[in-house]
């Protein structure tokens, strides 16, 4: 059976091309729509060129963001969409959105999370002054950046890190890690203990 996916997106896409390049020709997992809430943003010229079908759906035309959610949720069920994958999407997602897809919407944060949780993670990061850093890819609940946690990538914060030197290194992480956990939670058998994700 394959799994449909879409992506949502607000910015270059640079995850969004990854996830896309690992599952090109796969039987079992189709990427097949990325929704954009940005005119111009780099990822549509990416998807198109990658063969996805891309929508740009700007917020700025609606009257809320339940109004402008509740089209998303429209777009995607008529695309008959299985998973979402979140690679950037600038937006607060609203309880009605995350519960039309529970426990199908995966997100990434470039933080080992439950630390440093929300804007600016890097920065919090680096301010703590903490030894490794990182990024996670967890399960999309109503509260921000604390579902269940399907895959980490650790990194080493050296002596002089910049917050620009740091996103460099977790970008590349994310790259990698962000197709595996899609790969996961869509091939492996796997089951949800209270907050906890775990394969049987």
């Amino acid at each position: 059976m394959t799994s449909k996916v879409a992506i949502l997106v607000s910015g270059s896409g640079t995850n969004m091309e990854r996830l896309i390049r690992a599952f090109q020709g796969a039987d079992d997992v189709d990427i097949c729509l990325v929704l954009c809430n940005k005119k111009g943003a780099g990822a549509i010229e990416k998807a198109a060129k990658l063969g996805v079908r891309t929508e740009v759906v700007p917020h700025t035309g609606f009257s809320s963001r339940s109004e402008f959610d509740a089209h998303l949720v429209e777009r995607l069920r008529l695309a008959e969409i299985d998973w979402i994958c979140l690679a950037g999407f600038m937006r607060v997602l609203t309880p009605e959105f995350i519960d039309a897809f529970p426990n199908r919407i995966l997100n990434i944060h470039p933080s080992l999370l439950p630390a440093f949780p929300g804007l600016h993670a890097m920065r919090q990061a680096l301010e703590y002054g903490v030894n490794v850093s990182g990024c996670t890819v967890h399960l999309v609940t109503h509260e921000m950046d604390s579902g269940p946690i399907v895959a980490q990538a650790v990194v080493d914060v050296e002596v002089g890190e910049t917050e620009s030197s740091l996103a460099k290194k977790i970008q590349a992480e994310e790259h990698r890690v962000y197709p595996e956990a899609l790969a996961r939670v869509i091939r492996s058998s796997w089951h949800l203990e209270g907050r906890v994700f775990r394969e049987a």
